[in-house]
């Protein structure tokens, strides 16, 4: 069966992503970590934090940013994901939810914004 094409975007956005933490000192703990709820793309250790992170993919031409499709409600699904994550394997590390944007024309990324914080508990983004 051929991946939808949103699919491979989304996997193509998501390799990015690992990369760019990678580079930035991040060690990843997880890649789609599937529960009840939803899905988190990735689950990341740096410093005294477990990051988890929405990636985003779009083109150039999309007219929104990508992080508006990061609603309210994919937020709660979010956050009970990484509940279940948390009960699963405990931690006393901080948590934030982290949301990375990948902009690209064809194969290439233009662009890659990591909004760190970018939602608490009661669904508002923390950075703008």
């Amino acid at each position: 069966m051929e991946k939808s094409k949103n699919k491979t975007i989304g996997d193509f956005g998501e390799k990015q992503a690992q990369k760019y933490l990678r580079k930035n000192k991040y060690k990843i703990l997880c890649t789609n970590y599937r529960q009840k709820y939803g899905e988190i793309d990735i689950i990341a250790e740096k410093d005294n934090y477990i990051v988890f992170v929405e990636v985003k993919t779009r083109d150039e031409n999309c007219r929104y940013a990508p992080v508006y499709a990061v609603t309210k409600t994919k937020q709660t699904k979010l956050m009970k994901t990484a509940y279940i994550y948390l009960k699963e394997y405990p931690t006393n590390k901080n948590i934030r939810f982290d949301i990375i944007e990948i902009i690209y024309s064809g194969k290439k990324v233009n662009s890659i914004n990591h909004i760190k914080n970018a939602f608490i508990q009661g669904g508002t983004y923390g950075s703008f």
